[in-house]
C-alpha cells in the first residue's frame, strides 16, 4: 500500500489457521527520520498482528501513516490467504 512516504508491504505465514509470522517486505525509508520512525513502529506492528491475530490493530503513535498502510497491506495478505485456503 502506498502512503504519504512511500509503499508498506507486509508478508504472513499461516499454519493451522492462525498467523504464525508477519514480517514487513517494504516500508518507507529513505532519510534519517523516516528511518527512525520505522525502527521503532515496524517491530511493533509485526508484534501486535502476532497478538491480535488480525488486521484489528494500534496505530503506533508517531507512525500514523506507516501504521495505516501496514493495515491496509496486512487486510490484503490476509484476504489472499483467505481465499487461498490456508490453514
Amino acid at each position: 500500500m502506498n502512503t504519504q512516504y512511500g509503499p508498506v508491504q507486509v508478508g504472513i505465514t499461516v499454519r493451522g489457521g492462525r498467523i504464525t509470522k508477519a514480517h514487513t517486505l517494504q516500508h518507507p525509508s529513505g532519510d534519517g527520520q523516516t528511518d527512525q520512525i520505522n525502527g521503532y513502529a515496524v517491530p511493533q506492528l509485526n508484534q501486535e498482528t502476532m497478538a491480535a491475530q488480525s488486521a484489528q490493530i494500534d496505530t503506533v503513535s508517531g507512525a500514523t501513516f506507516t501504521s495505516e498502510g501496514y493495515r491496509q497491506s496486512l487486510q490484503s495478505a490476509l484476504d489472499a490467504a483467505h481465499q487461498a485456503g490456508a490453514r
